[in-house]
This record gives C-alpha cells, sequence and structure tokens, in this order.
C-alpha cells in the first residue's frame, strides 16, 4: 500500500512595485523618494521647455519679406512695429539690428550678436539642470545599492550561522529597486536634455539664418 504524502503548498509570490519598494527599507525609500522628485522635475522642464521653444521657432514665414520691404521704403518705425508685434527671438535679433541703423555695420553685427547671446540663454533656461540630473540620478541608485549591500552584510554577521534568506531581502531590494530607478530617472533625463538641444539648436540656426538675411538686406545698394 502505497502512502501519499501531502506537501505543503508553496506561497506563490507576485513582484509588486509598491511591495519592492516597502520591503526596501527606510533608506531605500528615501532614496527612491528623490528619485522620483527628480523625476518630476525632469518632466516638468522638459515640456515647460519644449513648449516654449516651439513657441519661439514659430514666426510667419512673410516676416523678412516685409522687413525688407520696410526698410527699402525707409519705414523703420513700421519694421520696427513688426518685430514688436511677432515677439519671437528672431524679430526681437532684427528689432535689436534696426534699432541701430545708421550707424557702422560693424556696430550693428555686435549688437545683434549681443542679442542673439541673450535670446539662446533664454532658450537654454533650466536645460543645463536635466544633464546633472541625468548624471546624479544613476550615481543616487548607487548610493542606494550600497546602502542595500551594508544592510546585507550586517544581517549576515548579526545572523551567526544561521542564515536566512529573508534576513537579506530587505538589503536586496534596496540595492536592486535603487539601482533600476536610477537608471530609469537618468536615461529620462538624458533624453530629454538631448531633445531639448536639438530643438534649440534649430531656433538657433533660424536665427543666425535671419540675421545674415539682414546684413545682406542692409549691403544691398540704396
Amino acid at each position: 500500500m502505497i502512502l501519499l504524502q501531502d506537501t505543503p503548498l508553496q506561497e506563490e509570490k507576485t513582484l509588486s512595485l509598491i511591495a519592492l519598494i516597502q520591503d526596501g527599507g527606510l533608506g531605500g525609500q528615501i532614496i527612491i523618494g528623490l528619485l522620483f522628485f527628480l523625476l518630476i522635475i525632469v518632466i516638468y522642464i522638459y515640456f515647460e521647455r519644449l513648449f516654449a521653444i516651439k513657441s519661439a521657432s514659430k514666426i510667419s514665414p512673410n516676416f523678412m519679406a516685409q522687413i525688407k520691404t520696410y526698410v527699402l521704403n525707409d519705414k523703420i518705425d513700421g519694421a520696427q512695429a513688426l518685430c514688436l508685434s511677432e515677439n519671437k527671438p528672431v524679430a526681437r535679433l532684427i528689432a535689436k539690428g534696426l534699432s541701430r541703423i545708421g550707424r557702422p555695420l560693424e556696430d550693428i553685427s555686435t549688437t545683434v550678436e549681443n542679442a542673439g547671446r541673450l535670446e539662446v540663454y533664454k532658450l537654454e533656461k533650466n536645460v543645463s539642470i536635466l544633464a546633472t540630473i541625468a548624471g546624479a540620478a544613476p550615481m543616487i541608485g548607487f548610493l542606494g545599492t550600497v546602502i542595500g549591500m551594508i544592510i546585507s552584510i550586517f544581517e549576515i554577521s548579526n545572523a551567526g550561522g544561521n542564515i536566512d534568506m529573508q534576513l537579506l531581502s530587505n538589503g536586496l531590494y534596496t540595492a536592486m529597486t535603487t539601482t533600476v530607478a536610477g537608471l530609469i530617472v537618468g536615461i529620462v533625463g538624458y533624453i530629454t536634455y538631448n531633445h531639448l538641444v536639438v530643438k534649440t539648436n534649430k531656433v538657433v540656426y533660424q536665427m543666425e539664418s535671419t540675421s545674415l538675411e539682414f546684413f545682406d538686406l542692409l549691403n544691398e545698394p540704396a
């Protein structure tokens, strides 16, 4: 007669992000909270700058044609009024140049270049923060990894010869969750930073090409 022995059913565990964070202990939760805060900053800066840059790049396709008409007809006030109504980086550059008409071209060029630097600075506002977070977030995550390893080693030393994986779980959870969170925030920061740099460079190119067109207009024979 064969006796069937009941085997205890193992409790099935499911992987939950919230549970992992909770099991990571106070140290891990602080690191995760900091990384989440940095992620919110990244998202806010990205969308705020993205909309600002998109708005800055929008200008009437006939803008320079109208400026040329005003300048050739010696209607500088009309050209300045048009720049004021557009109120975009390109328009503000041209307005600075128009305000110096009658002076040597070198003076006009210097004025436009200085105005261009100011406009680029405005476009790049807070973008460098994304680069900083992209570099710092993984290191903060690795800090959590070190904390987790310290917790695990401490638990092993206290356990003596009776090592139980349950004792090590908090440290391991801290190490893994903070590393992953740090890498995620770093990757998001890196991608958003480079995307904004590309968008900004397009506006800078637009300003440079429009400035060249403006100087060509000033160099045309009367």
